[in-house]
């Protein structure tokens, strides 16, 4: 399961993984319908779903201020709202690095992704490194 934070919540994005990614993509709204979710009850959340990655372009929030947990992955996208139409491509590249490529191998990572790197942490003490194939 792929969820969107709700600043990328676009059915342009949505549909673009659609395309390729064999499972769910749904809003993170769809976790607590017809309520405002704050930055911090996220992790929360996540850990209820079953094995979820979430996107966000909101790294600040998230990057080395959430503590890993093997029941879900958080990949912080470095684009600009005008490049957020980028994210199923970047995603996609993502996925097909070993490290990332099935959702065990992402569970319990918190990654930070642009067009040239992925660094990612599984602790907050190391921090990893990889470039990112065209």
């Amino acid at each position: 399961m792929i969820i969107l934070d709700e600043n990328i919540h676009d059915q342009r994005i949505q549909s673009g993984i659609v395309e390729w990614y064999p499972g769910p993509v749904v809003s993170i709204r769809t976790l607590r319908p017809n309520s405002v979710i704050k930055d911090d009850a996220i992790p929360t959340l996540l850990r209820q779903a079953s094995q979820p990655t979430f996107l966000t372009i909101n790294a600040q929030d998230f990057w080395k201020r959430i503590e890993p947990h093997r029941r879900f992955a958080i990949v912080n996208m470095e684009l600009t709202p005008a490049q957020i139409y980028e994210i199923p491509n970047l995603l996609q590249r993502l996925f097909r690095l070993d490290e990332f490529k099935t959702k065990s191998a992402r569970m319990g990572k918190i990654i930070r992704l642009n067009h040239k790197r992925v660094e990612y942490y599984e602790t907050r003490q190391q921090t990893r490194r990889i470039r990112l194939p065209d």
